[in-house]
């Protein structure tokens, strides 16, 4: 249904109530609020006479309810007049003068074969759209877009995927279709925060702002089966939304008549129902909690949790180690952290559960696990076994991997209790009693929020007051307002509060039951109430889209639901202009461009942060760290002073100086100095007309699994695939085995064999990766070793040619001194020890080789030269200060050119052939001549000549 239509029905379902009146433009989100934008107004009510706007606006038609008007740059007061006494609020509209008046439009297809998603994007006008591109469901661009877009290409605008929290970047394909471009992303849950950017091309004075939303892997709602029947809040009971914390559109909605789902924040949706004959039709009617998990849809019904997924509905107990009843609450997490530091194997948690003396935890694939009880928290907080303990409530934090715990405490529970706090944290597995203690009415029930603060921080109400608890609980207090000292209820008709919401911005809206909203944001101390948006006759839940704002999800009587954008902003802005607040500073900048960064061992971590603020004002900057203390943390600050405006620079870096090499248990001292901080950085001041209040990131210390090493030249694209058997003659092997060693060559795993000439030397040279690519060539120690057990292979460098004044490790020697270990765990970083100090080791052969590389210090590995082989090696580094990781690779190397060198029972038989042959040629050769000599020995060698007669 489009705005006009919910407007319409809205309209419809407010007859008899109180009238109010409200705007809208056709730009997502109010994302453009300018002089060129159209302001649809509408009044809802029967005593509208007619507009009063500012005479610089243009007015379609000021004596209809609903009317379309233009303004200039500026605050702009509208609202209506009504021939009733009472007076309708005014607005103070801020109008902006940007020249920004296109935006994005994407459409997403979904490639599951191959894991890719299409997005494909073309540039509209809000103010010249079809109805289907403001609706979001356009298929394809609208005439308008379409000549639009080809005349802005033609510019030289083109547009990027840009992702948030990787920071990768993916460009359209060449060509464009039909007037859209066309961008594959890759299918993902860890990078969903993606932006559209373009380039700074400009068609009749406006430009394209950039859009940021939501994209992760599609996915899906759970079917309606035929024949199932609805599942519902008792009759009368306010609404109740859930959704999952990193996908903002996937929400859940329970009222008192259906259960609603939705995968697209609610453009499309679907009704959620349950079999027949499981539950009886009060047990139906009566969900008291509910709660999204990738595991499905939780509900608490009588105190007894059943799951609600694709293919069935179950009702959970022993049977996945959760108790048959007594349940009072679920709950799951409220933040997004996609990427976070975890040392503990079991992962983290995705929803809590508990009873009145139980917590337990719930993993995906519906396993529990029970963490805590009311009698060891006693033990642990040391309160006398005699007094009353009970969980009254339990919440999880902004850090991604603690929940909180508030527990009633009292002796003789009659008319009072206190509430005290307790954190848990699932990595350490360590309860943190905090400094927190609340005396309310015995009867009281408290509602916790965490807000998105590196710092614990969160507000806390009951029906009718908000409690505050800031800067790591050191301040607190009862949330004030104009007047009534805090008393929401009575500053709203004496309705109750319904729901907290609370958004990444620092923004807190509080909705009572009959819609009527109240603002303030983090660290502030008091409240002021927002003009009526919605009639107190619908029924409503707050609920934030993939574009990380404010929206108003309605539920009507007929079973349909509709969203309904709300432009919290400019709202806020309309009250404090009313009030003449003023954000204590100009502008607070800062370099901050992710919530995640990793460091490794001899890494450190800059950032800045600028704030400018008019003179005599006093502002500085503050920056805070939550988490365990393994960072030194060194700040600078420079100021400057100019025509009545100060600026202050600060710049923080976060280093570790911790040296691992030849110290005593080198894991453990890994393990201490590990973990992850939440730092914030955040003006002195601020106030509710500030855009945002601080900046929230984590930093993890120690191994990140993204992280690799690969040999250079090394691939597996440039050989043809596929596995083949070799083997390894026994004299080659390291332990001499008594048979030769047949081996299977894993393609898949060991990659493209290099050939090499065996005459010709291989210096490995490894390549640092993670997941953006290439990071360094990596210039530290590292050791090989051929993973069959291969030896006959050396070194070209010698212990005193590399320097060493003791002997240095080599593999004998490792492994001779580790027995017990395998092979690849004998030497690694835990145990390195350099040779270059007199100090270290002990005298010996220095002529030995030296079997430890780097990138400089020219050691090759070398080659038999009596015969060629296939070579299979693993690498690892050994520098004990490079890296948290254990960082290893594979490559292969085949040699070739050597002639192979002929059997001893060859080189025998030919010997043998020669030796007989030259006996036989000597005999041959004595008989030859004896026979010559006995023929020539009786008879003479000349005859003589006879004398000739003469006649």
């Amino acid at each position: 249904m489009s705005a006009a239509g919910v407007a319409a029905l809205l309209w419809g379902l407010s007859c008899g109530a109180s009238a109010l009146w409200r705007y809208s433009s056709n730009s997502p989100n109010y994302h453009i609020f300018s002089s060129r934008s159209t302001i649809k107004l509408e009044y809802e009510g029967t005593l509208f006479s007619e507009w009063s706007v500012p005479g610089t606006c243009s007015m379609k038609n000021k004596r209809s309810p609903k009317t379309e008007l233009r303004c200039p740059p500026g605050i702009q007061i509208i609202k209506p007049i009504v021939t009733a006494p009472d007076l309708e609020e005014e607005r103070y509209l801020s109008v902006d003068s940007s020249h920004t008046c296109f935006l994005w439009y994407y459409k997403v297809i979904n490639f599951v074969h191959n894991l890719t998603q299409v997005i494909v994007i073309w540039i509209y006008d809000p103010e010249n759209a079809d109805p289907s591109e403001l609706l979001w469901n356009a298929n394809e661009p609208s005439l308008n877009s379409i000549i639009l877009t080809k005349q802005l290409a033609t510019l030289g605008q083109t547009p990027i995927i840009y992702t948030i929290l990787r920071r990768k970047v993916y460009f359209p394909h060449t060509r464009m279709k039909n007037g859209t471009w066309h961008i594959s992303v890759p299918m993902t849950a860890g990078d969903m925060l993606k932006e559209i950017r373009g380039n700074q091309v400009a068609f009749q004075d406006c430009f394209i702002a950039d859009f940021l939303f939501l994209l992760t892997v599609p996915l899906l709602t759970i079917p309606e089966i035929p024949g199932s029947l609805p599942i519902s809040s008792p009759r009368g009971s306010q609404l109740m939304a859930d959704w999952y914390d990193c996908v903002l559109s996937f929400v859940v909605v329970v009222a008192d008549m259906e259960t609603f789902q939705t995968n697209d924040s609610f453009r499309t949706w679907t009704r959620v129902r349950v079999p027949p004959n499981i539950l009886t039709d009060d047990e139906r009617h009566s969900v008291s909690d509910m709660n999204l998990s990738q595991d499905g849809i939780f509900f608490l019904i009588n105190g007894i949790l059943y799951v609600k997924s694709f293919h069935e509905f179950t009702r959970l107990g022993r049977n996945v180690d959760l108790p048959d009843g007594g349940i009072i609450g679920i709950t799951s997490r409220k933040w997004c952290w996609v990427r976070y530091l975890m040392k503990a194997k079991r992962g983290r948690s995705s929803m809590a559960i508990w009873t009145e003396n139980e917590v337990y935890l719930g993993y995906t694939g519906l396993k529990f696990v029970k963490i805590i009880t009311t009698e060891n928290l006693k033990k642990l907080l040391n309160i006398s076994p005699a007094t009353t303990l009970t969980i009254h409530n339990v919440e999880y934090t902004a850090h991604p991997l603690e929940l909180a715990l508030l527990l009633n405490y009292c002796v003789t529970c009659t008319v009072s209790k206190k509430v005290y706090l307790v954190i848990y944290n699932e990595d350490s597995k360590e309860w943190a009693h905090q400094d927190f203690a609340l005396d309310v009415a015995i009867d009281s029930f408290l509602i916790p929020r965490f807000l998105y603060s590196a710092m614990p921080e969160f507000i806390l109400w009951d029906k009718h007051r908000i409690y505050y608890y800031y800067h790591n609980l050191t301040i607190t207090g009862v949330l004030q307002t104009p007047t009534e000292s805090g008393n929401l209820s009575r500053l709203s008709d004496n309705s109750i509060i319904h729901d907290v919401f609370t958004d990444y911005f620092g923004n807190i809206v509080v909705k009572m039951e009959n819609n009527i909203m109240f603002y303030f944001k983090i660290n502030i101390r008091d409240a002021v109430k927002l003009h009526l948006w919605t009639n107190s006759t619908i029924k409503s839940v707050t609920s934030m889209n993939a574009w990380g704002q404010v929206y108003l999800i309605y539920v009507f009587e007929n079973g349909t639901i509709h969203p309904q954008e709300y432009p919290l902003k400019l709202e806020a802005e309309s009250i404090a202009f009313q009030r003449k607040e003023k954000c204590p500073y100009i502008a607070f900048h800062n370099n901050i461009f992710t919530v995640f960064y990793f460091l490794d061992k001899g890494q450190n971590l800059s950032v800045w942060a600028q704030i400018v603020y008019p003179e005599n004002v006093g502002l500085y900057i503050i920056v805070e760290s939550y988490g365990p203390k393994i960072l030194e943390q060194k700040e600078q600050v420079h100021y400057e002073i100019a025509s009545g405006y100060c600026t202050k620079t600060m710049t923080v870096t976060f280093s570790q100086n911790v040296n691992y090499e030849a110290v005593d248990d080198y894991f453990k001292l890994q393990h201490q100095n590990t973990g992850l901080l939440l730092v914030q950085i955040r003006p002195s001041e601020y106030a509710r007309t500030c855009p945002r209040s601080q900046n929230v990131f984590q930093v993890a210390v120690g191994c990140d699994g993204n992280k690799f090493i690969a040999v250079k030249g090394f691939n597996k694209k440039e050989c043809l695939r596929h596995d083949f058997i070799y083997i390894i003659e026994k004299s080659f092997l390291r332990n001499r085995p008594s048979k030769n060693l047949r081996v299977r060559y894993n393609w898949k795993e060991y990659g493209c064999p290099l050939r090499l000439d065996f005459r010709e030397k291989f210096h490995p040279l490894l390549q640092l990766y993670d997941d953006n690519g290439f990071v360094e060539d990596v210039g530290v120690n590292f050791i090989v070793w051929e993973i069959h057990g291969r030896d006959d292979y050396t070194f070209n460098n010698t212990m005193k040619k590399s320097g060493c004044l003791n002997e240095a490790q080599t593999w004998k020697s490792m492994t001779t001194l580790n027995k017990h270990l395998p092979l690849e765990d004998a030497w690694g970083p835990e145990n390195y020890k350099h040779c270059f100090s007199y100090a270290i080791g002990k005298p010996g052969d220095l002529n030995q080789p030296y079997e430890i590389i780097n990138k400089s210090n020219h050691n090759h590995l070398v080659w038999p030269v009596d015969h060629s082989g296939m070579y299979v090696f693993r690498v690892k580094i050994l520098d004990p200060n490079y890296s948290f990781c254990n960082l290893t690779a594979i490559f292969a190397i085949e040699t070739f050119g050597v002639i192979p060198s002929p059997s001893v029972y060859l080189v025998a038989s030919l010997l043998f052939l020669l030796t007989l042959l030259f006996f036989s040629v000597l005999v041959l050769s004595y008989f030859h001549y004896m026979r010559i000599y006995k023929r020539y020995i009786y008879a003479p060698l000349h005859k003589p000549e006879r004398k000739q007669k003469t006649n």
